[in-house]
């Protein structure tokens, strides 16, 4: 039903139009028809003013909505609504007062009216419905099939009825601001949960794909059926995709549409980058008329038909450093839900707001931790060939925080002939403790290099030197000397609270250094520092390691050390470097980075 508006001045315009007045009409027309209580005072109406039809009239910007009615003929009485063009009502709003005429054909405002030969509308009394702030939002008026003189007794009954809509009105419009500021602060906490547990989930991991993974969880969880998160640093470059729905029978299809929706495609890609461009959501409606027409690859089509192509929305991930959109988020509702409200379209780009952060504190960490690890590589040194004895050394990065720490380890010959060899462990997992470990082997160096000293007494002369250059190092450490000796090697250790080494003997057997614990290095100097001594055969092979090889929060010390203590007796004939890899399979959760040394002693 459409209102011909030139059928209508300027002024009634203003009037039908306002605002105040349509937001009140529309909380009350959006309730069940028939409405049982007007229907109720139209059936007084009749029986107290003895007319034909009753009616409560509520009028819209395009219609006139009967609420409730008696006596008004079908179809209009089945649809409950005609348009405003057959509507007496309009005249009582624009008016602003009770409207009573006795023959509407003599009326010039209303003769024309096609009500008058549609259902017989000759005589009319309008009475003014009002909202709580006074507005007309529609009539109760009685309708008669001749001419009629309306006494004033009818008149004065129809305006107390009236009234008594006007008080249901009021009631009505009231509780639907309240149920409809409850669903709006619902919504607001739900979203607000939604956010936050987004927020928590994505700063628990520096890994993109993994925040993508989350992110798509939770987004199908609680806001859309299905969605796709596309991300690329590079504009020109390829993107990584990643396709999640609530549905879990649904994941073999959203792997397959991730696949297809790769750079080397044309169809979703050019959705989602259309949008990193704008830098704005995108709406899509029901999907079929715009973003789903535009996928001509087949087997894609297929599947986002499968999953259910209906109200859609695109959010650009925006990075809040470089201000330039990285990615972008396709949600997607299946064609029985309703569409996305404004709500919900603000709740999703602040998703890809707090995304984007995601991908940037990523970015940052990954370059942190590049250089991290380039500065710690290059300060472990390199392993100098010294005949009769084998070298090998491994360091790994941990897997969470910086990626690097203290961890290192040393080795050299000496004048005499004999050879350092050194594994230490300063405290913390950042490049201020690589930093810290470089000054740590630099001071090893140039206290041990050129002395005869055990190195118990070196590790007393370093906590010294520590101590009086104020070198803010706390450090574990074991620091052996390796000499030759008339039955094959003499190897003299300190332990300054560093793991025990190990030791695999010829037969296959392992021995397990244990020494009385002494302090860390860096600690005020107290005691000397005492040294142990060992008698080692030809073909022996000494394991100096950090605790990230063995320590494991759920587990005691000895469950790791005997895990190496298994490797090196089971695969005692591998390569060097061979053993080595062996020895880092059995690491347990790398939280902590790892560093060993392997001495194969000839």
């Amino acid at each position: 039903m459409v209102l011909q508006w030139d059928l209508i001045g300027e002024a009634e315009r203003r009037v039908l139009a306002d605002p105040l007045r349509l937001r009140s009409v529309r909380r009350l027309v959006g309730g069940p028809l028939p409405d049982e209580a007007f229907d109720r005072v139209a059936m007084l109406v009749r029986k107290l003013v003895d007319a034909p039809m009753g009616v409560v009239c509520l009028v819209d910007l395009d219609r006139q909505v009967l609420a409730g009615q008696v006596g008004v003929p079908d179809p209009l009485a089945s649809t409950r609504e005609m348009p405003l063009t057959h509507s007496f009502s309009r005249h009582v709003v624009t008016a602003g007062e009770m409207q009573v005429v006795s023959d509407v054909r003599t009326d010039p405002r209303m003769r024309d009216n096609p009500a008058i030969v549609e259902i017989g509308a000759i005589a009319y009394a309008g009475a003014p419905i009002t909202d709580p702030d006074g507005l007309i939002v529609g009539t109760l008026c009685a309708v008669d099939h001749e001419p009629r003189v309306w006494t004033p007794s009818e008149i004065a009954l129809l305006s107390e009825l009236a009234a008594v809509c006007s008080s249901e009105v009021c009631l009505r419009i009231a509780r639907a601001a309240a149920d409809e500021a409850r669903r709006t602060a619902e919504s607001a906490h739900h979203q607000l949960e939604l956010l936050a547990e987004l927020t928590e989930s994505l700063a628990a991991t520096m890994d993109v794909e993994e925040a993508m993974r989350r992110l798509g969880g939770i987004v199908t969880s609680r806001l859309a059926d299905w969605c796709v998160v596309a991300i690329a640093d590079d504009p020109g470059g390829p993107a990584s995709v990643v396709a999640t729905h609530r549905d879990p029978e649904r994941t073999a299809d959203m792997g397959r549409l991730a696949a297809l929706a790769d750079f080397a495609r044309d169809d979703l890609r050019s959705m989602l980058l259309a949008v990193r461009r704008g830098g704005r959501p995108f709406r899509g409606g029901d999907g079929a008329a715009d973003l789903r027409s535009r996928i001509t690859d087949t087997e894609l089509a297929e599947i986002t038909t499968r999953a259910g192509f209906g109200a859609s929305l695109i959010v650009p991930i925006t990075s809040p450093v470089r201000r330039r959109a990285l990615g972008a988020v396709l949600l997607v509702n299946h064609p029985e839900r309703r569409g996305f409200t404004a709500a919900e379209e603000w709740t999703a780009a602040e998703i890809g707001r707090r995304a984007g952060l995601a991908v940037e504190n990523s970015r940052l960490y990954r370059e942190q931790r590049h250089v991290a690890e380039v500065l710690q590589r290059s300060m472990l040194t390199d392993l100098p060939e010294i005949p009769g004895v084998e070298l090998h050394a491994r360091y790994l990065p941990a897997q969470d925080g910086a990626a690097v720490g203290g961890d290192w380890y040393d080795a050299f010959a000496q004048p005499d002939g004999s050879v350092i060899v050194a594994v230490g462990d300063v405290s913390g997992h950042d490049i201020e403790a690589a930093a810290t470990m470089g000054q740590l082997r630099n001071l090893v160096r140039g206290d041990a290099y050129g002395r005869e000293e055990e190195p118990g007494a070196l590790l007393t002369a370093l906590d010294n030197t520590l101590h009086g250059l104020r070198v803010p190092a706390s450090a574990t450490m074991v620091l052996a000397r390796v000499r030759k000796s008339a039955t094959g090697y003499a190897i003299s250790f300190g332990n300054a609270g560093h793991p025990p080494p190990l030791l695999l003997l010829p037969d296959g057997s392992v021995q397990v250094w244990w020494v009385p614990p002494e302090p860390l290095l860096g600690l005020p100097p107290r005691e000397p520092r005492s040294t142990d001594h060992r008698d080692v055969p030809p073909g022996s092979t000494l394991l100096l390691y950090t605790d990230g090889l063995v320590e494991d929060r759920d587990q005691f010390l000895d469950d790791g050390i005997d895990r190496l203590s298994a490797v090196l007796r089971t695969h005692a004939g591998r390569p060097g470097e061979e053993l080595c890899t062996r020895l880092l399979e059995v690491a347990p959760h790398r939280s902590d980075d790892i560093a060993l040394l392997l001495v194969r002693l000839g």
